[in-house]
């Protein structure tokens, strides 16, 4: 993959050169890992580095300063950025020690969102990237969560976000009901930031709930059940396959 630079002047990309550089070097040890693993076959072309400012206004309208556009990923690797999203994600819910984890939010959770653009490109997930997804995006996107958090984070890492958003969604789901998971589609991204952020920590938190209860750690086998309902025809939704309708994430 390509690495372009997209900042309006050299200082903004000396002052995040070497955290690109870091950052280059472990995603392309993780590019391995998914080749080896999670068929990743077809990778992007490259990783387009730009200010959280522009990644939100002109390579994109999205709030998030991370995606996919068709073989390219965008992202910045302006941590301050990121921990102040996340802290706007809180609406201004009295969570302190919540609030303390993303003001000091390391630079590991910054690599595994760069993770979960590149994880997008496994041949293992079913619908193609472009596609207006409605019946199955929550585990892709809860997979494309899980996966380099378990690979690129530390175990105490890991136990901590997922312990994070746990209380997340707890705290949301009194605001935002306990909605299906299948309700993750194409239009997520016209509401609030409190609400799409909703949507990826109950899609990854149903994920590791499978993974780690319900398949013995053994992602190959939940991509296995997530195939054989394809095959068989998706008669009823993913949710209701996996049995999660009932499940408290």
């Amino acid at each position: 993959m390509k690495h372009i630079y997209a900042f309006e002047d050299i200082m903004e990309y000396e002052k995040h050169q070497d955290m690109i550089q870091r950052f280059s070097q472990r995603l392309k040890e993780y590019q391995l890992l998914l080749e080896e693993e999670y068929a990743l076959v077809d990778k992007p072309k490259g990783v387009i580095w730009t200010s959280a400012e522009a990644a939100t206004s002109i390579f994109s309208d999205l709030p998030i300063p991370a995606f996919t556009n068709k073989d390219t990923i965008y992202i910045t690797p302006d941590v301050k950025a990121w921990r102040k999203l996340f802290i706007q994600q809180l609406d201004g819910k009295d969570l302190p020690h919540i609030q303390r984890f993303y003001e000091q939010l390391s630079e590991n959770h910054i690599l595994t969102i760069l993770g979960h653009e590149l994880t997008h490109h496994s041949d293992l997930f079913l619908d193609d990237f472009e596609d207006e997804r409605e019946d199955s995006i929550w585990f892709e996107e809860g997979m494309c969560e899980y996966l380099p958090r378990k690979l690129l984070l530390t175990e105490r890492e890991f136990n901590e976000i997922s312990t994070i958003e746990k209380e997340l969604v707890d705290v949301f789901t009194r605001e935002y009901g306990n909605r299906s998971l299948d309700e993750f589609g194409s239009n997520s991204y016209t509401a609030s930031l409190s609400s799409i952020m909703f949507n990826y920590w109950r899609s990854f938190l149903a994920i590791k709930y499978l993974v780690e209860n319900r398949f013995q750690n053994n992602v190959s086998i939940v991509f296995e059940e997530y195939h054989r309902w394809d095959k068989e025809g998706r008669k009823i939704c993913l949710t209701e396959y996996f049995q999660l309708e009932k499940i408290s994430l």
